[in-house]
């Protein structure tokens, strides 16, 4: 125990490899323990076989050091496995990276995509804005189109004649229309040409027709006198007829174009009226006006069966539906001797009604008769103001030629006057703007004439009174100089009129 005790605390450090510098390994205090362990084991081993506290040192040396190589490796291990998850992260973080960079590119397409479905979206907003105020016109349009429908005025048009009409007119004007005056040689002709057919029966018309010519060359003055008389009596009498017509032509034209003005203003007045009404109240759609004369078209037999029954069913309380059922069932089931007395009421009606409707046509003719009696009239009494309207026209147009030519007339005497009178000068202006135009066109050649007196009147108003003195200076001397020619001029007018008097008398 006591060689235990006194076995030095320090180890020899161990035998170190060459080339590596390793730091000396501090011993390790033994434990209790382990000193009672140690000196049990003494006695019974052997002194030359009991080992070295030296050699207990040392294994305890290795031991340190496979332990310090082993955590050594895994550190190194460590290491590995951390370079490795250092390098797979990067790894990762690239990869990361690429994938935001093509979500940002993916994000930046579809907002590129989203905004352009909004543009479409919007661009379809408005045309859908646009159909529907396209639309609510058209309903407005629409809704006026049926307003007009509903519109009826009660102007008359009494000119308003259809195409049939107006043909029909056409066609008997040229029948009733007065024909052209024949020439005094056709008036020949028909006298002369079965003359000519006797002597010649086997001649064409070609041929009568050279026959005739040659003929009339030969007749004499005298004998064409009568034909040509004729002639001109028939055209005075045609003339006569063409002016009246022309003339009531004409008169109609202008009573036409005023009844036209009237009867457009008598129309806007009463739709303005129709507007205002309409706009008050949503009229409705009014039903076709009946004649109240016309008479009423006879009842069937089954109808006034019917009728006589709709009495004792509607005292039971039965509804229209049910009424028409019943009556309908017991007119299947009646016999015809039960029918024959409603069918011959029936017939009755029916002849009743014939007679009625044969007045009441008579009595339509009548009327219709009468209305084209008083149109007329009317028309007689239209042309009569047409021709009234007509002659103020005349008078006014005769009137404005007579204004006209006195006006004429007075600028003619104006205008003759005595060549050797002296004229006006120029003023300033004038003489200024007749030198300074011949300088432009000097300087500018090919400059138009509105621009050279626009520059002339520029420089006018530019120019001081200074400079203008001159200008005035020389329109006053040429004022003199007219003024002293036109006493000399006055003088002489004088002298010739005393001297013509003297002649005279």
């Amino acid at each position: 125990m006591a060689a235990i005790a006194e076995m030095p605390t320090v180890a020899d450090p161990a035998p170190t490899k060459k080339g590596r510098s390793r730091k000396a390994l501090k011993q390790k205090t033994a434990s209790p323990n382990e000193a009672n362990i140690v000196a049990e084991t003494l006695p019974e081993s052997s002194p030359a076989a009991a080992p070295l506290p030296e050699d207990i040192a040392g294994k305890e040396n290795h031991e340190s050091l496979s332990k310090k190589t082993k955590k050594g490796a895994a550190k190194g291990k460590k290491q590995q496995q951390q370079a490795s998850e250092v390098s797979s992260f990067e790894k990762e973080l690239q990869e990361m990276q690429e994938q935001l960079e093509k979500l940002k590119i993916e994000k930046e397409q579809t907002e590129e995509a989203l905004k352009a479905r909004e543009e479409t979206l919007k661009q379809k907003e408005e045309e859908i804005e646009t159909r529907d105020r396209e639309q609510e016109k058209l309903k407005i349009e629409l809704k006026k189109l049926q307003k007009m429908k509903e519109f009826k005025p009660t102007v008359t048009f009494p000119f308003g004649l259809s195409v049939k009409d107006q043909e029909q007119e056409k066609k008997d004007k040229k029948k009733n229309s007065t024909k052209k005056p024949s020439p005094p040689y056709v008036l020949w002709c028909k006298d002369q040409w079965n003359e000519v057919k006797k002597a010649n029966p086997d001649a064409d018309f070609k041929e009568m027709s050279n026959l005739i010519s040659t003929k009339w060359k030969t007749v004499t003055a005298e004998e064409k006198k009568p034909y040509e008389e004729k002639y001109q009596a028939e055209k005075e009498a045609y003339l006569k007829i063409m002016g009246n017509e022309k003339r009531e032509h004409e008169a109609m034209r202008l009573f036409e174009d005023e009844h036209k003005q009237k009867t457009a203003m008598e129309l806007l007045e009463q739709y303005m009226q129709f507007l205002q009404e309409a706009d008050k109240k949503d009229t409705k759609k009014a039903k076709k006006e009946k004649d109240p004369l016309k008479p009423k078209h006879p009842m069937s037999a089954y109808f006034i069966f019917s009728n006589e029954r709709r009495a004792a069913l509607v005292a039971d309380n039965k509804n229209v539906v049910e009424i028409a059922k019943i009556t309908g069932e017991e007119w299947k089931n009646m016999s015809d001797k039960q029918k024959s007395p409603y069918e011959k009421r029936a017939i009755k009606n029916k002849e009743q009604y014939a007679k009625e409707m044969e007045v009441y046509k008579q009595k339509k003719d009548e009327e219709t008769a009468d209305m084209k009696k008083e149109e007329e009239e009317l028309m007689k009494l239209q042309k009569q103001e047409a021709m009234q309207l007509l002659k103020k026209k005349e008078k006014t147009e005769t009137m404005i030629k007579k204004t006209k030519e006195t006006l004429q007339k007075q600028k003619k005497e104006k205008k003759i006057t005595d060549p050797n009178k002296p004229k006006k000068p120029a003023s300033s202006f004038l003489i200024f703007s007749k030198e300074t135009r011949k300088n432009l066109a000097e300087e500018r050649p090919g400059i138009n004439s509105s621009t050279v007196s626009a520059l002339i009147s520029l420089k006018w108003k530019e120019m001081s009174e200074e400079d203008k003195q001159v200008w005035n200076s020389k329109a006053a001397e040429a004022m003199e100089v007219y003024k002293k020619e036109l006493e000399e001029y006055n003088k002489k007018v004088v002298a010739e009129e005393e001297a013509a008097a003297a002649l005279m008398n």
